[in-house]
């Protein structure tokens, strides 16, 4: 069973229309190479194609000398698992900027461009960079089964939870044992699954680098690297906090979520919809599942994402800048929300366009003035 990824596929063939190169970034195993193959069924015998996978030995070995294997090519020129040989970067620039040949590059990787460095730098105004998440709730149509098993397609797809269950175990290991060390980083990996499992269970709360470092005895510095390589993978989403002009003490660290509840339930051991009804957790799971919802579905860039509190009085879960309006989201787990002191500071002190109140029921209510309460499946339709 394949998804209708039809969304990615206009992103691309748009991309390509002023840019010479496109970049598909994100997670191991969230369906680059698929959406790539689409994409190239869709050209059937419109252009010239040649397809080079860094996981393959064959083709690292081709591009043992890129700059002489590559000029010699035109056409659409696709580089899966770019991550595994980023010092391609400068010879591409060199190969986009030759006018002689027609040539256009289609790059697939397992990581975000601040860790791929070369790239950001070397291709900056030659490339369109688009993020493919796992499923979502508009491919699925399934908000409670995305909940549980998370969207990653063989996670999502698979016959039963319980092979879901198992194929995210293997994920999860073959990310720490294979994927860590081929960006690059010589870190243990029983230490990364430590911290890993750790951060599972700050899951929708503020970063605390010393207080989880003297946890596992390890730096701040050293946490804070650890989950930027997180970040930097598409495993965590690093909320970053908003500042107001306002004279409250604000929080100014960040809030970290998993960005897939599949692999965070895999991490705290919840494996039936049973145990996750069960855990304490339950809040912070869904809270964490309706934030990458919502967020996939505005279409939001990450660094237009924020959250804001000010210590001990008022927060604001997700705040979206876009287009010079603030909309703020506030996430309840509850079948009946109400108005709280928080959200009225919040609307005020932030001067929000508008204030969404959004929780897993059917509804959809005002609360106040420029505040609603919204069920996430009616917010994801609308």
């Amino acid at each position: 069973m394949e998804m209708d990824r039809e969304h990615y596929l206009q992103k691309i063939s748009d991309s390509f229309s002023y840019n010479p190169a496109v970049a598909i970034l994100g997670p191991r195993q969230c369906g680059k190479t698929t959406l790539a193959k689409m994409y190239l069924h869709q050209l059937r015998d419109k252009d010239e194609i040649h397809y080079f996978d860094l996981e393959d030995a064959t083709d690292m070995q081709k591009l043992a000398s890129p700059q002489l294997t590559l000029s010699e090519l035109s056409g659409l020129i696709v580089i899966d698992e770019v991550q595994r040989l980023p010092e391609l970067f400068p010879v591409l620039r060199v190969l986009i900027d030759d006018r002689s040949t027609k040539r256009h590059f289609l790059i697939l990787g397992s990581a975000s461009r601040e860790l791929i460095k070369q790239s950001s730098e070397s291709l900056a105004g030659r490339v369109t960079y688009l993020e493919l998440t796992p499923f979502s709730y508009e491919e699925t149509q399934d908000l409670n089964k995305l909940w549980l098993r998370g969207g990653f397609p063989k996670s999502y797809l698979a016959r039963s939870l319980k092979d879901s269950l198992g194929w995210r175990k293997d994920y999860i290991r073959t990310f720490l044992e294979l994927d860590i060390p081929n960006l690059g980083f010589n870190i243990p990996s029983r230490a990364m699954r430590r911290f890993w499992m750790m951060l599972a269970h700050y899951h929708g709360t503020i970063f605390n680098a010393s207080e989880i470092g003297n946890s596992l005895d390890l730096t701040g510095p050293t946490i804070r690297r650890y989950l930027d390589i997180l970040v930097g993978t598409f495993m965590v989403r690093e909320l970053q906090p908003w500042t107001e002009n306002i004279k409250k003490r604000q929080v100014k660290s960040p809030k970290i979520y998993f960005r897939d509840t599949g692999i965070l339930h895999s991490l705290l051991g919840i494996s039936s919809k049973r145990e996750l009804l069960l855990t304490p957790k339950l809040g912070g799971s869904w809270e964490g599942l309706a934030i990458e919802a919502v967020i996939h579905h505005l279409q939001a860039d990450t660094e237009d994402c924020y959250f804001w509190a000010v210590h001990q009085q008022a927060e604001l879960d997700l705040l979206i800048y876009q287009n010079n309006k603030k909309l703020g989201f506030e996430f309840k787990y509850t079948a009946s929300p109400k108005l709280t002191k928080s959200m009225q500071a919040a609307i005020t002190l932030l001067k929000l366009e508008k204030l969404y109140v959004i929780f897993p029921g059917t509804g959809n209510f005002p609360l106040a003035t420029n505040v609603r309460a919204i069920g996430l499946e009616n917010f994801l339709q609308s």
